[in-house]
């Protein structure tokens, strides 16, 4: 393997959730454009919490023909943690944890139907996610509008837990009156090595985790033995 990809890899899986701006836009022609009242109608909000807010991940998912109006929005009594598992280019990826009294800052992706299945297909072929929607919840869109019902991915493997059994935050993530500690994923992925290889360095066992599919389901395996599952009660 080349220097220049190993430090591509390494890049991609460290970065997560990747930069995303932090107003609304419109994904168009591959990139983010100036948000101007796109129509909603006939659209579903999906939240976005981890690298659905980004352009360049849906660059990587829609291509350049699809246009997506993302809002900006806060919602209530949840916070976005790491989930305890890892993705296949070597991330430890966001999910939704309930976190009474904080108020996490997220993305509101509108899709039509077309856009819905292609979405689809992407988070829950591995069956790492499954679709629901979230009642009783309060999301405040930034035009005001406020939402109390929302479709979200909703993590299959609750959450990966910090030192002390609690979930991590994902620090790229703004939150109000946040409960947990916030890390990078490049120290979230420190706390699965430490628990899962930690004989191997910091780089081998990232680019193991991307190319040995039977390692990084071992180490998935245990951080499963702590992990906290999503306990929200409302949805379906």
């Amino acid at each position: 393997m080349s220097n220049s990809k190993r430090r591509a890899l390494l890049t991609r899986a460290r970065d997560y959730p990747y930069a995303y701006p932090r107003h609304a836009y419109v994904f168009r022609d591959g990139e983010a454009q100036r948000f101007d009242g796109a129509s909603i109608d006939g659209r579903t909000p999906v939240l976005a919490i981890g690298s659905n807010q980004s352009p360049s991940r849906l660059s990587q998912k829609f291509g350049r023909h699809h246009e997506i109006p993302v809002q900006r929005a806060w919602l209530d009594d949840f916070d976005v943690v790491y989930s305890a598992h890892v993705a296949r280019y070597g991330a430890v990826p966001a999910m939704l944890q309930v976190s009474p009294g904080s108020s996490v800052s997220i993305g509101v992706t509108w899709l039509d139907p077309a856009q819905l299945e292609i979405m689809h297909a992407s988070e829950l072929s591995a069956a790492n996610y499954r679709y629901a929607t979230l009642e009783g919840v309060r999301v405040v869109l930034d035009d005001g509008r406020q939402l109390a019902s929302v479709s979200a991915y909703v993590g299959r493997h609750a959450h990966l837990a910090g030192p002390c059994g609690a979930a991590v935050s994902l620090a790229a993530i703004d939150c109000r009156a946040r409960r947990y500690p916030a890390i990078t994923t490049a120290e979230a992925l420190e706390l699965a090595r430490a628990r899962g290889a930690p004989h191997l360095d910091a780089d081998t066992f990232v680019l193991r985790l991307i190319t040995d599919e039977l390692f990084r389901r071992k180490v998935v395996a245990r951080l499963a033995r702590d992990a906290v599952p999503f306990v929200y009660s409302r949805g379906g």
